[in-house]
């Protein structure tokens, strides 16, 4: 599954590529992908002519802001229009968008594509269809209308997100701190690949119980997701999920991983074999010399 740096690759293609981009039309392939609201003509009446105005990103969540667009005289910047609500997207493991501006057959696994009046085409595409949308109308509040938006914890960039802020959620935890850091209402946006890579960078063992690590490992281990996490944004994100960006391509942050899908191969730092064991019901990669 796509985890936070492959979610702010998109966020970033998006907003450099859909400049300007009013939605004239939107076609639903698969009524499955649109999860709010209901009734899918209700998603598509809502999302006419409306400009994608911003795209944010909360953990793992995609988040367009629209505003109102009927007069195609109006200049922009629209900073003045009224809201239009926001499209929210989650990606879940296989989905992603292709920006298309020749028009070409939708393949087998498009779900949704919104058109703008030059007939320009943003595709979202979804091998497993996991994935969904939801169209939020002015007036309601994402956060309550999408369960897990509303319980996600601080970003790992955020000031919230800080030593002191973890050694308060795992006291008297008893959880391992891989599954702590998978947990998106502790810290959002994490995800396996990026947790096995920062335990390792931190000296973590992921099967310690959280309430064991000390303040001084946890100022290491909050530096360490900081770390990872800017150095993947940087990269594109990582190959080694199903992610695509808005030209797509994957990401080629798994050259540099440590840990994640190096079984049996060199640690880099002391030369013994990487492990790996299942954990939490996912696969977990680690040194066993380096990570206490």
């Amino acid at each position: 599954m796509p985890e936070l740096p492959e979610v702010e690759t998109v966020r970033r293609g998006l907003e450099q590529k859909l400049n300007n981009f009013i939605i004239k039309k939107v076609e639903v392939c698969r009524d499955s992908t649109v999860a709010f609201p209901i009734n899918k003509e209700e998603f598509t009446k809502g999302l006419r002519n409306s400009l994608i105005y911003k795209w944010d990103r909360r953990g793992k969540y995609l988040i367009a802001q629209l505003k109102e667009f009927q007069d195609e005289n109006t200049k922009f910047p629209l900073k003045n229009s009224h809201n239009k609500g926001f499209l929210v997207v989650h990606l879940r493991m296989t989905g992603y968008f292709k920006f298309i501006n020749n028009s070409t057959p939708p393949c087998k696994h498009t779900r949704i594509r919104f058109f703008d009046k030059k007939n320009y085409e943003l595709r979202y595409i979804d091998v497993r269809s996991f994935g969904q949308m939801w169209w939020i109308k002015q007036g309601l509040s994402p956060n309550k209308i999408i369960k897990g938006l509303g319980s996600l914890g601080p970003e790992p960039f955020s000031k919230d997100f800080d030593a002191k802020y973890l050694k308060k959620v795992i006291s008297k935890r008893k959880k391992s701190i891989k599954a702590i850091l998978l947990d998106q209402t502790i810290v959002a946006g994490i995800g396996n690949i990026y947790a096995d890579e920062s335990l390792y960078s931190a000296g973590i063992s992921p099967f310690r119980e959280a309430q064991t690590i000390k303040k001084n490992e946890l100022i290491k281990l909050k530096e360490s997701i900081v770390s990872v996490l800017k150095k993947s944004i940087g990269y594109g994100g990582t190959t080694f999920s199903d992610f695509r960006d808005l030209e797509g391509e994957n990401g080629n942050f798994g050259l540099q991983t440590n840990v994640y899908r190096r079984t049996g191969k060199e640690c880099h730092k002391c030369g013994n074999l990487i492990e790996r064991q299942k954990l939490t019901g996912r696969s977990t990669h680690w040194c066993p010399k380096c990570q206490k």
